[in-house]
């Protein structure tokens, strides 16, 4: 779930209000809505999943990889709560300019780490697969430890300008927004202001496109295209479950992020119709679907995780309603995929 970036997401309806056409409230609570039930099963499904990850398994480079890419969404899932609150109120923001900034900027953090660890873990099954020479020599838990440690720090510094650039916004009618102020001025009504805002503007819808959508895009489905050619030119599969797999992740992965980025075009030539409220509730359901369900669909496709989340579970319930029972050590795993 990216985690989830609703950066600018926040002021839509104060824009779409304007039209006659778009029931702005009624889309409002859909959101929050949807927004409420991603926090609830996210939560409950992640943290699971973690759990397991952490505490069940044998602590290797996919396991590394996974923990990570959930726990981007973990914390995005987190926040959205407030953002669901906001919504409620008809974008009326009550935490401050301080938890305005922070959030959104976590939020951001949380979009890249994800769709980054999407693309590491893509490579990396790459380079098992092409390159195994290679990756039994170099493949190991400390090169995965820097490979994290990289995503963390790029998707921190992509986030982070949110700190500089989001901000409250008084409408001086008892409505206070949370949103964008790109140039960064107390001005906002100023001519010359509006062109500095549009053209930086321009600039980060650029840099997030590039950067949070085509590139990793462009990795992913070049990675599993080249995986799955090498798997049949060796026949290293009996059957088509990792082909359909690969070629669901791809799909899943455009998906549920085009939504986002084609609002995110919406917004930045200021269209103000119908269409601009549906793509904003297509982005809130996709990126929701993918919160909850992207986890599911690369751990479960693997038999070990599979076996071991059951069996973890059972223990589980059985350690909370039987003191006396005696749970065996479940088997690390070495592998999951």
């Amino acid at each position: 779930m990216d985690l989830i970036n609703f950066t600018d997401l926040l002021n839509v309806s104060t824009l779409v209000r304007n039209s006659t056409q778009s029931p702005g409230p009624a889309s409002n609570v859909i959101i929050a809505l949807l927004l409420w039930l991603s926090v609830i099963i996210g939560t409950i499904t992640n943290g699971l999943y973690l759990w397991v990850l952490f505490f069940k398994m044998k602590k290797t480079v996919n396991t590394r990889l996974f923990f990570h890419l959930i726990f981007s969404y973990f914390i995005s899932t987190l926040i959205l709560p407030f953002i669901a609150a906001s919504y409620f109120q008809d974008n009326h923001w009550n935490f401050g300019t301080a938890m305005c900034k922070v959030f959104n900027a976590t939020l951001s953090t949380g979009m890249f780490a994800s769709i980054f660890f999407l693309s590491a873990i893509s490579v990396d099954r790459y380079l098992l697969t092409l390159h195994p020479v290679w990756s039994q020599l170099h493949r190991t838990p400390r090169w995965a430890s820097r490979i994290i440690l990289g995503i963390w720090i790029s998707a921190t510094a992509l986030g982070m300008p949110y700190l500089v650039f989001r901000e409250t916004h008084d409408d001086h009618k008892g409505r206070v927004t949370c949103q964008n102020n790109y140039a960064v001025s107390t001005n906002w009504e100023s001519k010359k202001m509006q062109t500095l805002r549009k053209w930086i503007h321009v600039a980060f819808f650029l840099g997030r496109f590039l950067l949070g959508f085509l590139l990793p895009f462009f990795i992913i489905t070049l990675c599993y295209k080249r995986v799955a050619k090498k798997m049949k030119e060796r026949g290293l599969s009996k059957s088509n479950k990792p082909f359909k797999v690969m070629m669901t992740a791809i799909i899943s992965f455009f998906v549920c992020w085009i939504p986002y980025h084609v609002h995110q075009g919406l917004l930045l030539t200021k269209n103000q119709s119908v269409l601009l409220q549906l793509t904003l509730i297509l982005t809130v359901i996709a990126i929701s679907f993918n919160t909850i369900f992207s986890p599911t669909l690369y751990l479960f496709t693997g038999e070990n995780f599979k076996n071991v989340f059951k069996k973890s579970i059972l223990a589980l319930f059985e350690s909370s309603f039987n003191e006396d029972s005696l749970i065996e050590r479940i088997p690390n795993s070495e592998a999951y995929i």
